[in-house]
């Protein structure tokens, strides 16, 4: 990692080449998780209702089966699954029956190797460098799910709130007591905004990822981030939210997606944090 850090023409190269790879990695979590988890929920619900079982074959799992075509099933060689560039040299079209590739992939793909760059050249390449990265990644897993399916899967929010809790075991970005804090703030805040919001409303104002979404980024950035975090994500939810309406043509009820926002607005107070409370507090005059 040392070696790395002295040699960054060398490193950088290489962060973002293992970037493009998790992106397609990640592409595949965002579409095949929630498959699998609708597909577990309704095993279980039979389970539970009593039903016989039904032939009802899993989908496709996240790592062992191979890339294909959801149109025509056709599985990808080796060279139609490279980054970026398949999807270029395939001109955006299956190679088979040529229906469009979602540009999500390429999109995903590169977001990742532009936010894995910017976290080594944030922290460096050791812990701390790799730990924001593995917080970015989860954070485009979810961002993409939420966005396709407006669910933010406990498989992954939990497993990064507890990441989050043990970084700072070992003090990588803050000690342990304001990371806990940080986790027990950032769900109790949102927790109390839905459950007064269903009292006068009598309606749910946003689901409970978002509580466990808004924990696991408070165990990364402490108690005193969690704030910033609801204020950001609020102030680009209201104005990105406001023009994807107007662009539809839909209304104020219909649902819209909140934990994209949180996780842009924590990645950005995870790394910039203190520098933006910096600005804030010599502008204000403190």
């Amino acid at each position: 990692m040392a070696y790395l850090d002295q040699n960054p023409a060398l490193g950088y190269p290489l962060a973002a080449g293992l970037g493009l790879l998790v992106g397609s990695f990640l592409n595949v979590v965002i579409l095949r998780l929630p498959r699998r988890m609708e597909w577990e929920w309704k095993r279980e619900a039979r389970e539970v209702l009593g039903e016989p079982e039904l032939y009802d074959p899993p989908p496709p799992g996240i790592v062992v089966e191979r890339s294909h075509c959801p149109h025509c099933g056709h599985q990808l060689a080796w060279y139609e699954n490279i980054p970026v560039l398949s999807w270029l040299a395939l001109r955006g079209r299956c190679r088979s029956c040529k229906a469009p590739i979602s540009i999500q992939y390429p999109l995903v793909e590169l977001l990742t190797a532009v936010l894995c760059l910017v976290c080594v050249w944030r922290f460096g390449f050791g812990w701390q460098g790799f730990g924001a990265c593995l917080l970015t990644c989860f954070l485009i897993a979810l961002s993409g799910i939420d966005l396709r399916t407006q669910l933010l899967p406990d498989s992954l929010t939990l497993p990064l709130m507890w990441l989050g809790l043990v970084a700072a075991l070992d003090n990588l970005y803050m000690p342990a007591k304001p990371a806990l804090l940080g986790a027990i703030a950032g769900y109790v805040s949102l927790w109390s905004v839905w459950w007064l919001f269903k009292q006068v409303t009598g309606k749910e104002g946003m689901g409970h990822g978002d509580f466990k979404l808004l924990a696991a980024l408070g165990a990364w950035v402490g108690l005193a981030g969690v704030l910033p975090i609801i204020l950001l994500s609020s102030l680009v939810g209201a104005v990105v939210g406001s023009i994807w309406l107007a662009v539809k043509g839909r209304d104020r009820a219909t649902p819209i997606p909140f934990g994209p926002y949180l996780a842009i607005a924590g990645w950005i107070v995870f790394m910039w944090g203190d520098q933006l409370l910096g600005l804030y507090r010599s502008y204000a005059g403190f």
